[in-house]
């Protein structure tokens, strides 16, 4: 019939049980019994230990009678490497569950060291997805960000050592088992982690929501996702001690990172992983910065999808005469950028202005990147040299 909506077909699993709440990391040992855990390995970094929340999931952990054995050497962006030395870690100990405490880092480092656990080879053997033969072990993700969504995806994102090109490498036995979100957890985060992941979960929301992969189980999160995150980023950023705003936060992104696993992302993450790799730029910077540009590049094709964003925000009204939809949300999202004093462009990445031959090289590496291939206006190196372009001044 004539008005009716066109689906795009889709397969739905949704592999991860979501327990959320304050204090809900107190199910911890249950939720390990229930997958018959005796020994696990806890994947977390130096800082999370210093923080006192890792020694807390261990507690919780001996005391029901679960042996745990910790690896807190992941750094941000984990690479190829670090995959490698968390399997070493682990191979002799005979864990039989993997829990991943931290930031999608701590996370993604558990599910690559879980590829070569249980299927061996190296980590750019898994480059893609599905490409296992043997069942993986089961994983627990307890996220003490609000960022990655990494706790709802079956791809680990691991940096190659030696190129530092990131590889999306996925398979089913991947996704974790469980997700515990406890915003509890998050009230300890620095102001400058709590602006670089909630700008970073925002940008999953609004890439997932108009990929080319987009249908309407993926759209359902990513509305959902962003309406929790744009509404609660300013509260956490003035009020840190904010519990239902952290869980917000948190909860936001979950939900755009099962968007991610549904849809994957576009041009922005293309765009911000050479920075990344160039400049040793926060992952939630680069981003950030390049997502206004790709959202005003993208305003011919999906101008409408934008349009019901501004709804899910309530920036509806901000919409004026013979203004874009697109223009609105990327004006929006700036606004975002300056209240958590993040960059506003490429300048100011580097000591000094990047010259044409830097900008090309960026452009010739974004067009390497897969999330890119999504994105709904089609990308090259030229469209990529045109974004960072107009993301310098």
């Amino acid at each position: 019939m004539n008005g009716e909506p066109s689906l795009s077909a889709f397969d739905y699993h949704q592999r991860t049980r979501l327990i959320f709440g304050a204090g809900s990391l107190g199910q911890l040992a249950s939720v390990c019994h229930e997958l018959i855990a005796t020994h696990v390995l806890l994947v977390t970094d130096s800082g999370l230990r210093r923080a006192g929340h890792c020694e807390k999931a261990a507690t919780i952990l001996t005391q029901a009678g679960i042996r745990c054995s910790v690896f807190d050497d992941v750094p941000e962006n984990p690479t190829s490497d670090d995959v490698r030395r968390c399997a070493e870690f682990a191979r002799p100990l005979g864990i039989d569950l993997i829990l991943g405490l931290g930031g999608g880092s701590s996370m993604d480092c558990g599910k690559g060291a879980n590829f070569l656990l249980t299927n061996g080879g190296r980590i750019h053997d898994y480059k893609g997805a599905g490409k296992t033969r043997l069942p993986m072990l089961p994983m627990i993700a307890i996220p003490t960000t609000a960022g990655t969504g990494s706790e709802a995806q079956s791809f680990a994102v691991i940096a190659d050592a030696e190129t530092h090109i990131k590889m999306a490498c996925g398979a089913p036995g991947a996704a974790c088992r469980a997700a515990i979100l406890d915003p509890e957890l998050t009230l300890t985060m620095p102001a400058a982690v709590t602006a670089a992941t909630g700008i970073d979960a925002m940008t999953h929301a609004i890439e997932s929501f108009v990929s080319t992969r987009r249908n309407s189980i993926s759209q359902m999160f990513a509305r959902h996702a962003w309406a929790l995150l744009s509404q609660s980023f300013t509260t956490v950023l003035r009020e840190p001690n904010n519990l239902n705003a952290r869980g917000n936060m948190q909860l936001g992104a979950f939900l755009a990172g099962a968007a991610i696993e549904n849809s994957m992302l576009g041009a922005a993450h293309a765009a911000a992983n050479p920075l990344t790799a160039s400049f040793g730029t926060t992952h939630g910077h680069a981003v950030g910065l390049m997502m206004p540009h790709v959202i005003r590049w993208n305003a011919d094709v999906v101008d409408g999808l934008y349009s019901e964003l501004l709804i899910a925000s309530g920036w509806k009204a901000d919409v004026k005469s013979g203004a874009t939809a697109a223009n609105v949300l990327a004006d929006g999202f700036t606004e975002f950028l300056k209240q958590a004093s993040l960059p506003l462009v490429l300048d100011e990445l580097s000591t000094q202005p990047l010259s044409s031959q830097t900008l090309r090289e960026l452009a010739e590496d974004a067009a390497q990147q897969w999330t890119g291939t999504f994105n709904p206006r089609k990308m090259n190196v030229e469209s990529f040299l045109a974004l960072y372009g107009g993301a310098c001044t």
